[in-house]
């Protein structure tokens, strides 16, 4: 599924640092660095310049960066690296997460969405995070999604995030996220598919230029429960949601069974996938576009993406991370910010 054209971004992004001790600071030179080869729209980095100038090092690369505020960074951005200081110093060695790692983490994070949302940002990209390293600091999120989701909320309302998986060939997005497949079934109502799905719709045509969005909405048992003989979840619990969203004029297909939604002809068909569970729509994106997939959070006031990989400690400072999901997330989250703002 291809966004729209859009104009150029007249803000810059904001990129977060992610966990210091991973490949973020890696894949953030490797971007910056192939930046006119690859036409990137101007971002910035919230973090600490201390720490890429020593894995620019570590990698072996001459990077220039500037210490720069949220408005100088697009002018900055042809002849430096734009870093805007958190104020957290980031101690870790590639690899080796140290105190320092969530505090520099997590004020990134928070800083970053201060700046999309008090208009200094176009658009937030995340370097990934280690979870583990969150938790033993006292992290009580299961991941950045709901961080973020929490950071949105206003007037202590706290918006439904919606997890997608995007590029150009597949968009997915499951209805239940990181839970074990005992607490989806669990988790799996009408009332979550038809909310998730309303939210896909809006920002398909807000944020990614699609007039109509065509949605296929898969089943969760084999075959689509085969009429009841497979299981009842089809008829009881996805067929009234699908009733309500084409009530609401969403277009919505489905029940489908999941084992012949993803091949190349069925693809043409949508734009995207909505699925019951984590695995019925990571498995295919992950299939079919590995090294070019993007995280993106819908449901937010504000548009944000992440390259759909880890921190890879055991790559970290090598100069063997490939910045492809990195580029791409910055790419998406630049013809993102620049279609909701015509």
């Amino acid at each position: 599924m291809a966004a729209s054209a859009a104009k150029p971004l007249s803000l810059p992004l904001a990129l977060t640092l992610g966990e210091p001790a991973g490949i973020g600071p890696d894949i953030t030179i490797a971007a910056w660095l192939r930046r006119r080869e690859l036409n990137l729209p101007a971002f910035y980095l919230r973090g600490d310049e201390a720490l890429i100038a020593r894995r620019a090092r570590s990698i072996g690369v001459d990077v220039r960066t500037a210490a720069v505020s949220p408005g100088e960074a697009a002018a900055a951005f042809t002849e430096a690296l734009p870093i805007v200081e958190t104020g957290e110093r980031a101690t870790a060695e590639p690899g080796k997460p140290d105190a320092s790692s969530a505090p520099a983490a997590l004020a990134s994070i928070r800083q970053a969405v201060g700046d999309v949302r008090q208009g200094r940002a176009g658009a937030i990209v995340t370097n990934p995070i280690a979870k583990s390293v969150l938790y033993r600091a006292g992290f009580r999120h299961p991941g950045h999604t709901e961080f973020l989701a929490e950071l949105a909320a206003e007037n202590g309302r706290v918006p439904q995030p919606v997890m997608m998986l995007w590029s150009p060939r597949l968009a997915v997005v499951p209805v239940t996220i990181h839970v074990s497949l005992r607490e989806a079934l669990s988790q799996l109502t009408s009332e979550l598919i038809v909310s998730t799905t309303r939210i896909v719709a809006t920002e398909l045509k807000s944020r990614f230029g699609i007039a109509r969005p065509r949605i296929a909405i898969s089943g969760l048992n084999p075959h689509a429960g085969e009429d009841g003989s497979l299981g009842h979840e089809e008829q009881t619990v996805i067929a009234p949601a699908l009733k309500t969203l084409r009530g609401e004029g969403i277009e919505a297909r489905g029940p489908l069974p999941a084992d012949t939604m993803f091949h190349e002809a069925a693809r043409k068909l949508y734009d995207c996938a909505v699925c019951m569970y984590h695995d019925q729509a990571l498995i295919p994106i992950k299939t079919v576009a590995f090294d070019d997939a993007v995280n993106v959070t819908l449901g937010l006031p504000f548009i944000r993406t992440s390259p759909d990989h880890g921190t890879a400690f055991d790559i970290a400072g090598t100069g063997k991370a490939n910045p492809s999901s990195l580029v791409a997330a910055l790419k998406l989250a630049g013809r993102m910010a620049a279609t909701q703002s015509r």
